[in-house]
């Protein structure tokens, strides 16, 4: 039986207005179609975990959420609070300026200490691929694979014309094969793009149109 498109998607939530009544608007979405996970920021992880415990929706919390340029503590710190109050997936973003300069003894460290932290959680590493040359993106690729980390993930969608592209995941598949997972996050507004996205590679999607894309796929079967 072919999954659903719902049980590929992180259902997302990341506007710095977003109230407790939008979280919960969330989560129940969350839970009436489907999804993988919800996707929410650091505030209101008890919030959420309060209404997605013991049912097969995950909680993932960001990280050094938007821009990676936190300390590699600040960002440990984050993730290890987010686990101890119930989040089950970390999405950090890595210190994407390092990754630029080509310090990447710095990305390995910052990487590497959100992971220890977050443990037992997993940890999706956000490289803001919309930034990096080919080859920056096949050194980080390498680096989270060795991390401990379970996915590498393109975007925030909070950079200006940054989200998935298709060549990306195809590059990201090619380096990591199936010792990294990948998610594809960041412009994925219809169904066609994120089956293209799952065939390339991805195993899972963050977007914040995951009701319509589901939306839409039912309506190919009624």
């Amino acid at each position: 039986m072919v999954k659903s498109i719902a049980s590929y998607i992180d259902h997302t939530l990341l506007k710095p207005d977003a109230a407790e009544k939008d979280i919960i608007e969330l989560c129940d979405q969350a839970l009436q179609y489907g999804f993988a996970a919800v996707c929410i920021n650091p505030v209101h992880v008890k919030l959420a975990f309060e209404r997605v415990k013991n049912t097969p929706v995950k909680l993932a919390v960001v990280v050094g959420f938007p821009l990676g340029a936190n300390l590699p503590q600040v960002k440990a710190l984050e993730a290890r609070l987010a686990v101890e109050r119930g989040a089950e997936e970390i999405d950090m973003v890595a210190d994407i300026g390092a990754i630029k300069e080509g310090s990447f003894t710095r990305v390995e460290k910052d990487i590497i200490e959100t992971v220890q932290a977050a443990h037992p959680a997993e940890v999706k590493v956000i490289v803001e691929t919309a930034l990096l040359s080919e080859t920056q993106k096949e050194k980080v690729c390498r680096i989270v694979m060795d991390s401990g980390a379970a996915y590498i993930k393109t975007s925030t969608g909070f950079v200006s014309g940054g989200g998935a592209v298709l060549e990306d995941i195809v590059l990201l598949k090619s380096i990591g094969k199936d010792n990294i997972k990948i998610k594809a996050s960041g412009g994925i507004r219809t169904l066609a793009f994120a089956r293209k996205l799952l065939d390339a590679g991805a195993s899972r999607l963050g977007t914040s149109a995951g009701i319509s894309i589901v939306e839409e796929e039912n309506r190919e079967f009624s």
